[in-house]
């Protein structure tokens, strides 16, 4: 078996695992439809301080205004390279003048990817170096390569390791979360098909979830194309664009405001409260197979 991981200090994203030379993470910009447009510049982008969407792009903290796009800033700031080895890359966003416009916390963000074989560990380290409690929310947004042809045959679904009798799944309203909860899409409580057309609505958003790991697989030969380990995160995502030929698994810790949210960011859903000087770590593992 050989392997091998890149990573990239923009983000600090990973940008592709590679399992006996065949490509596992969608390759951003450099996957096009037959027209030459990209379907989604990202690979794995990290959400953080918010996840989801904030109501009209704006937040109240300590009484002020501040203006967050959807998932937060981290994804697109130049992250700070501190370990790289063969099966183990590192990095780390400190808080700085252009974060403090945006967030105005003192933290250090370190982002980690450790390779053991076909697996790929994420790891995510908040640390609050602040005198005050920081609220935050973060999330991975990893996608994953799948054929377009199986795609288009609906032979791909998310199967959940154990039968799901509690889970909810988030209804939204312009990326809000609505006041009630969507449609039930699951099959046999276990099962998600994976459709083209699936995500016209956005993403599948979950919560309630009694499992704590989630197959990827082909419908037809019940074949494994990967298994994510999820344990702690409350929420799990699924989305992609119409018709492309990638699918987003996603651990959140929290979710996008509701379409009735106050505006104040330390009392959205399941945020996060740091006390200073404290630190927060979360973790998931994807395995692959061949």
């Amino acid at each position: 078996m050989h392997t091998q991981i890149t990573t990239s200090k923009f983000g600090g994203e990973l940008i592709s695992f590679k399992l006996n030379g065949e490509e596992k993470i969608h390759q951003g910009e450099n996957c096009v439809d037959e027209n030459g447009r990209v379907y989604w510049k990202r690979h794995s982008p990290i959400l953080f301080p918010s996840v989801g969407k904030l109501k009209k792009n704006q937040t109240i903290m300590n009484g002020k205004i501040y203006e967050m796009n959807q998932h937060g800033f981290a994804r697109d700031m130049e992250f700070e390279p501190i370990t790289k080895l063969d099966n183990f890359h590192s990095y780390v966003l400190r808080s700085n003048k252009r974060t403090l416009e945006k967030y105005p916390y003192e933290f250090s963000l370190y982002t980690t990817y450790r390779m053991d074989q076909n697996k790929v560990t994420t790891i995510y380290k908040v640390v609050n170096e602040g005198n005050v409690d920081m609220p935050f929310g973060i999330g991975g947004h990893p996608a994953f390569k799948i054929d377009l042809e199986e795609l288009k045959k609906e032979n791909y679904c998310v199967e959940f390791e154990e039968e799901e009798n509690k889970i909810h799944f988030l209804y939204l309203v312009d990326g809000l979360v609505g006041t009630d909860y969507a449609q039930n899409i699951l099959e046999d409580k276990k099962r998600i098909t994976i459709t083209p057309t699936l995500f016209n609505n956005d993403a599948i958003i979950m919560k309630g979830i009694t499992s704590t790991v989630i197959h990827l697989k082909k419908k037809d030969t019940g074949e494994k194309v990967l298994s994510m380990d999820f344990t702690g995160f409350p929420y799990l995502a699924l989305w992609s664009k119409p018709n492309a030929p990638f699918l987003c698994i996603e651990p959140w810790y929290t979710t996008a405001d509701g379409i009735n949210s106050s505006g104040v960011f330390r009392q959205k859903n399941d945020i996060i409260l740091l006390p200073p000087k404290k630190s927060f770590e979360c973790r998931y593992t994807v395995k692959f197979y061949s």
